[in-house]
């Protein structure tokens, strides 16, 4: 079954190696959709989340040869239209393509081909950009690509390279680490003194930007571990798992709120009528992403092995307990948690990423 899904969404790659986001089809799922949402640019990337379905059968022998060897010629146009087109101004920079850098109406411009739609990025977005969360994403698909290749015999040196790269340490932290606030982070033109006027409906800069690190911890600083890129022995690893467990941070008794309480756009509107999205709520995708990446850590040699695991048993079982608990309550799994109550919030039912509950259960990563 997971073959044949990712044959059909390979199936859609176009000449120039662009997959869209997703398949609207039908008036009924048209109606239901914003029209913003109902043409999707084949300038702008989204994430390859279906390399982790492709690591996950490889890791455990679901994937033959035969099928590997398919799909191993879409998958390289794939990979390297998105390692091309999203690439930065510097040597192993990316950042995603498609924001608005016009817009008045936003505080923060949306990144909707990331997914990640108004968490707090640059204010002012431009090519200097460097998003954290896509240069993991493309150092792990490098990896799978080189993984296949090698199964199936065809060359990989050049994958392995590219996921080495963007897996040394050094290279992450000078672009992505910001050593005031220790914290992983994306760095562009930005500044968090900006407020909407509700008469208006346009936002008002009290402070010109400058070029810098965000400084916004939430879920995109904690990619590097999501991903398994920070090396079990760095003393990043060690402050990012010390900041991710702080109660005004993102740690809550319902599972890892998406954004840190001490963020200025905390659970703030993004647009007078946007109500906050990606700005405190808990998903659960990106909380199995991260129990993921700490029982990969828990299990690995390192002086963060311990301290790895004490935090899986206690983030899983924080998830599992209000998920359950908000299904037998209501009778439905959502789309996402409330951060102060664990209220599921949303749409309802849902049964899209949030049935990831079922191998966090399960600890299938």
């Amino acid at each position: 079954m997971s073959e044949d899904i990712i044959g059909h969404w390979l199936d859609l790659l176009n000449i120039e190696g662009w997959i869209p986001r997703e398949q609207i089809l039908g008036n009924e799922a048209r109606e239901r959709v914003p029209t913003k949402f109902l043409v999707q640019e084949n300038e702008n990337a989204n994430p390859p989340t279906l390399f982790l379905t492709l690591e996950h059968m490889i890791n455990n022998r679901f994937a033959d040869k035969s099928f590997l060897k398919k799909i191993f010629p879409r998958l390289e146009v794939w990979f390297k239209w998105l390692n091309t087109t999203q690439s930065g101004n510097e040597p192993f920079t990316y950042y995603w393509r498609g924001r608005d850098d016009t817009t008045m109406t936003e505080i923060n411009p949306r990144t909707s081909s990331s997914g990640f739609d108004d968490f707090p990025r640059a204010s002012h977005p431009n090519s200097k950009e460097r998003h954290l969360d896509l240069r993991c994403w493309i150092a792990h698909a490098a990896g799978i690509l080189s993984e296949i290749a090698k199964k199936i015999k065809e060359h990989w040196h050049e994958y392995e390279s590219t996921h080495q790269s963007l897996k040394d340490n050094e290279l992450l932290d000078r672009f992505h680490f910001s050593t005031a606030k220790g914290m992983y982070s994306d760095f562009g033109l930005h500044t968090d003194n900006i407020i909407l006027n509700r008469t208006s409906n346009n936002k008002i800069i009290l402070k010109n930007p400058k070029h810098k690190f965000i400084n916004s911890f939430g879920y995109v600083s904690l990619f590097p571990l999501m991903l398994k890129i920070i090396d079990p022995h760095s003393t990043r690893l060690f402050q990012t798992l010390n900041e991710l467990t702080k109660s005004d941070r993102l740690w809550t008794e319902y599972g890892l709120r998406s954004l840190s309480k001490d963020s200025p756009f905390y659970n703030q509107y993004n647009t007078v009528e946007d109500p906050p999205y990606w700005r405190g709520a808990i998903w659960i995708n990106m909380n199995y992403l991260t129990l993921s990446g700490l029982y990969y850590y828990a299990n690995t040699p390192g002086r963060n092995q311990k301290l790895s695991l004490d935090i899986y048993v206690k983030l899983r079982t924080n998830i599992v307990s209000n998920v359950i608990k908000q299904y037998y309550k209501n009778g439905y799994i959502y789309e996402r948690y409330d951060d102060k109550t664990g209220e599921g919030q949303g749409v309802c039912p849902f049964s899209g990423w949030s049935a990831l509950i079922v191998a966090i259960m399960s600890e299938k990563y």
